[in-house]
Formats: C-alpha cells, structure tokens, sequence
C-alpha cells in the first residue's frame, strides 16, 4: 500500500485559553487536528469535527457521521514574588502574606461533537456542540493580589448549524448560524474603612477587605462561512469567517465580610451588565496529497478586548473598569502524518504560540504568556464505519510578569508585581462513527 507523510503549517492571529493557547481561545474541537497542533485544519477536512475551522468541510463527509471528541487541559502553571499593595487612599504599604501562587490554573476537560449528513452529491448539512473559549483561575482570597482577582471563571458554548453546497465541480461553499451562550464569574477584595487611614499590620484581610462576586450571563448569535476549492484530487485550498459575537452580559454583584458593620453597609449589592466580545477568526489554508502537504493561516481579531467594564443598576456609572488592550497575535505550527497501513496513522506537530497580552497590562485574572506546543496523535480505524483517534500536547509557556502600577483604573485596587511559570498538557481521545 502507499505510504502517505502528511506536512502541515499553519500561521494564526488569535486569542485562546491559559489552560492551553495564548489568551483564552480554547482550539481542541478536535482530537485528530490536535495530533498536528491544528495544521491544516481549514483545508484537511478530514473528519466532521473539522467544521468548526470551515462549515465547507462537511461536504467531504460521505452519508452520516458524528465525531466525538474529549479533552483534558491539566495546567502546571507557578507564580511567585507577588508583592501587592494597598490603594494609596489606605496608605500604599505592602502586603506581606501569601506571596507564592501554586496552581492558579484549575484542570478542566473539553467536550465536543459533530455531525454531518450527506443530502445528496452536491448538499451537506452538519450540527456542532463547542466550547470555543474558556478561562478558570483561582487565587486563595488571602493572597496578595486578591483586590485585583481572587476567581475569574469564564465558559463559553456555541451550537452552530451548517449547510455545505458543492457550488462547481471545483468549489464548495459552507454557513453556519452560531448560537453562543456566555457564562462568567469573577471575585475579588474590595478595601472599604476611611480613606488616607494607614493599614494596621495584620488586619488587613480580617477587617477591612470584603469578597466581592460579580456573575452574568447572555446568550447571542453569530455566523461562520466558509469555501473549499479542490483544484484536483491531491490539491485543495480553505478559506473560512467566523463572526465576532458581541454580548452584554447581565447578572449581580455581592458581597461578603467578616465585619458586622460592614454587613450592614452592604448596600451595593445590585444587578450588572458588562459587555463581552468574542473576536472574529479569518482563516485561509491549503492541502497537497503528494505526500500531503498542509499550510495554514488564521487571524484572529482580538484588538476588540480592550477593557472589561461592569455597569450597575444603582446609581448607574461603572463598578469596576479594568483595562485590557490586547493586540492580535500570531499562531504558527507545522505538523506531519504517516499513514503506516491500512489501520493506523501517525500525527506530529510544532507550534509557536504569540499571547495577545500586553506587558503593560498584564492581569493575575490571565496572566499568559507566549508558548511553544509539541503535538503528536494516532489514528485507528476500527473498520469502515468506527475510526479512533488519541492526542497530546506539551506546551511550555515562558515566564511572565505582572506590573501593575496601581494608577488610573487601577487605582482603588493598589499595585501589583508577580512572576508566573508553567507548562500545560493536553490528551485528547475521539471517535468518529459512520453510519
């Protein structure tokens, strides 16, 4: 039988998740295109799950299939030399408690599945449950940097619809309409007491610090279109757009405290909104079986998150502004796949991964950082109608540093200085069912 090595590259402009990729894009949506570190996910189309990089994909699908994928996102990250300090209405002095933060990043497992349907020759239609975005950091409520973020915990789901037309010989074109749900809690230290009055050592989180929760969700529509231009049986070329979604979350804010008197000025509690926008993703990629060559480039447009403001219901005007202003980043990776028989196919990638984060304001909520991804996977077809496939990901991220200068709209949190370190794993599994 013919030996096949695949090669794949891929260039992106994206956010994504501190449990795996630069900001808080979560890419697994598919456990074989993660053997490749997601080269050549546009143009592979290799099974149902790669609609979510171009709804065109599907029409490749013949009959019916659906595509389960899992994945586990096991962070190690570090941070430690945190140094934080009060806002300069309570004197400015430093907190000396809690300075190392072990594991801020929880462990999580990412679902997913897709289906297609084969109309006919020239009509597909296809359905995908996601989670393209995620985030969970968790701080003790005691360590240094609580008034700048204690829990951020962010899921986000898309269901999306697909319909595929084989428009030519040729060309292929691909939509979705995306229905995306938003759910985000974040808590962190509030300082209350008289302005300009020194801290006294040792009671700082007793007395004078309440939890403050803030929840929200929302649910709103986007869309993803896409084509596949198949130049000939060895060559075909991906272009796909996935809209950005914008969301106006509404929910509450409370608070809690140790302090009786505080209990009872908690007039605050109120119902927020706070606007979140998901980026648009442009991707455009190529395929080449002659030994199948892959490339592919993304852009993702994350230069929308420029803060994160909460409204309130009392009084009107913003709780809490915290500024953001991250930049579009650039994603490369270049992977391989050798087709050993009949059965079996083996996947490997690289990828260089650019955070979209600003040193300047860089936050404990996402402290990212740029990374570098190891990618290998397999692939077992069971028989013509069950195929298996597995994944892993090492990704080493560098150091980052957290530099907060307590001014501007951080002024009522105090400034902040942490490292972090770390490396994530990821191990995928999936099924893929014809029928």
């Amino acid at each position: 039988m013919k030996k096949l090595i695949t090669l794949t590259a891929l260039g992106t402009i994206l956010l994504a998740s501190q449990a795996n990729a630069a900001g808080f894009l979560l890419r697994e949506q598919s456990v074989a295109g993660m053997g490749n570190a997601f080269a050549g996910a546009t143009a592979g189309a290799e099974d149902a799950s790669y609609a979510f990089y171009n709804p065109a994909a599907i029409i490749r699908q013949p009959g019916n299939q659906v595509s389960f994928n899992a994945t586990a996102i096991v962070g190690h990250v570090k941070g430690d030399g945190a140094t934080g300090y009060a806002p300069a209405q309570f004197g400015g002095q430093m907190f000396d408690y809690d300075r190392k933060m072990n594991h801020p990043v929880n462990k999580i497992i990412l679902p997913s599945v897709a289906a297609s349907k084969e109309i006919d020759s020239r009509n597909s239609i296809g359905i995908s449950l996601s989670a393209p975005f995620g985030l969970v950091t968790d701080y003790s409520q005691q360590w240094a940097g609580a008034n700048h973020g204690t829990l951020s915990e962010l899921s986000i789901y898309n269901l999306t619809a697909m319909y595929a037309h084989r428009a030519t010989c040729d060309l292929t074109l691909g939509g979705g309409i995306v229905a995306q749900y938003a759910d985000a809690t974040l808590k962190n230290g509030v300082m209350h007491g008289a302005p300009h009055a020194p801290i006294p050592p040792g009671v700082f989180a007793d007395s004078l610090t309440s939890n403050a929760t803030l929840s929200g969700d929302a649910t709103d529509l986007g869309y993803i279109i896409g084509a596949l231009y198949e130049y000939t049986a060895d060559t075909r070329f991906g272009i796909s757009y996935r809209s950005k979604v914008n969301h106006k979350l509404k929910g509450h804010i409370s608070f809690a405290s140790s302090t009786p008197a505080m209990q009872m000025q908690m007039l605050y509690n109120q119902i927020i909104t706070a606007k979140l926008t998901t980026p648009a993703l442009l991707t455009f990629g190529a395929y080449h079986d002659i030994n199948d060559k892959w490339s592919e480039a993304q852009k993702t447009y994350w230069s929308s998150f420029d803060d994160l403001t909460i409204k309130g219901a009392i009084k009107g005007g913003n709780i809490s502004v915290t500024d953001e202003n991250w930049k579009d980043a650039w994603f490369y990776s270049v992977g391989a796949s050798y087709q050993v028989n009949e059965q079996w196919k083996l996947r490997f990638g690289l990828a260089f991964d650019q955070t979209p984060v600003n040193n300047y304001t860089r936050t404990p909520r996402i402290p990212d950082s740029d990374r570098y991804w190891f990618s290998t996977g397999a692939e077992y077809k069971y028989n013509d109608k069950l195929t298996f496939n597995a994944g892993y990901t090492f990704i080493h991220a560098e150091h980052a540093e957290v530099d907060l200068k307590g001014t501007g709209n951080d002024a009522s949190r105090g400034a902040l200085s942490a490292k972090y370190k770390g490396n994530i794993h990821l191990f995928g599994l999936g099924a893929v069912y014809n029928f």
